[in-house]
């Protein structure tokens, strides 16, 4: 009989509708976890894949109204994973104010006020596993032109090790991911945005020495590994997972 490395946990997953969250949450059911698929779209929720183990939510993680409902409707959870990101392009005096708070309260305060209202039913379940997305662009190394996005995947870390300390007696574990390129939906409208579009392919494909960019199934399967018990010797880690660009 197939080992199920998830059976029995519920899981919040946020920015499930594409991408790496998508294919996080479909990877997590597959595993056996009763998924909260949590995306702010409800176009993309609805085209997720109809299963008794995934649980469609619209959640805006900027909304404290949409986070205290989540935290009340999943009843507490085993597995929070932070999904939601975004990249801002420029360097410090190409990143005014508004745009730089824009990307601290999406990249950063959202995990916060994740965890804030996840990590109390986690406690009273004894234990989890919180899983954050950062970045190679981050604390790990500095990028050109990624000024607001390095400085807030770099807060990732922080955050992430700072959970792991003040909750390992608590059995709570809390990791962060740092890919680099991943071929998301994201990236390819990026992409798409450039003046050369086929220039840009070339050149986040070849920032990995193994010449390609990430799929959201790799990023996901260890996603997988961080929230299972295979892993529970794991916290305050970033892990790197970056087709060697960094090492």
């Amino acid at each position: 009989m197939e080992h199920l490395r998830l059976k029995g946990k519920r899981a919040v997953v946020t920015a499930a509708g594409q991408g790496i969250g998508r294919a996080t949450a479909l990877a997590m059911a597959a595993q056996g976890a009763t998924v909260y698929a949590c995306d702010r779209d409800e176009a993309l929720l609805a085209a997720l894949p109809a299963s008794a183990t995934l649980i469609p939510t619209q959640l805006d993680v900027r909304n404290e109204a949409h986070i205290r409902r989540v935290a009340q409707d999943t009843g507490g959870v085993d597995v929070l994973f932070n999904g939601v990101g975004e990249v801002h392009v420029g360097s410090i005096l190409e990143c005014d104010a508004a745009a730089f708070a824009r990307l601290i309260d999406i990249n950063v305060t959202s995990m916060y006020s994740m965890i804030r209202a996840l990590l109390p039913g986690m406690i009273e379940r004894g234990g989890g596993s919180i899983v954050n997305m950062s970045s190679v662009q981050s604390s790990v190394k500095g990028f050109p032109n990624r000024f607001a996005y390095g400085t807030t995947k770099a807060a990732v870390i922080g955050l992430s090790k700072s959970v792991a300390a003040d909750y390992a007696k608590a059995k709570v574990r809390c990791n962060a991911i740092c890919p680099s390129a991943v071929d998301s939906p994201s990236m390819r409208s990026r992409i798409a945005a450039m003046p050369d579009p086929a220039a840009a392919l070339v050149m986040f494909s070849e920032r990995q020495p193994l010449g390609r960019m990430g799929q959201p199934d790799e990023i996901a399967q260890l996603a997988v590994y961080l929230a299972s018990d295979e892993s529970a010797f794991m916290t305050g880690t970033a892990v790197v997972i970056d087709g060697g660009a960094v090492m």
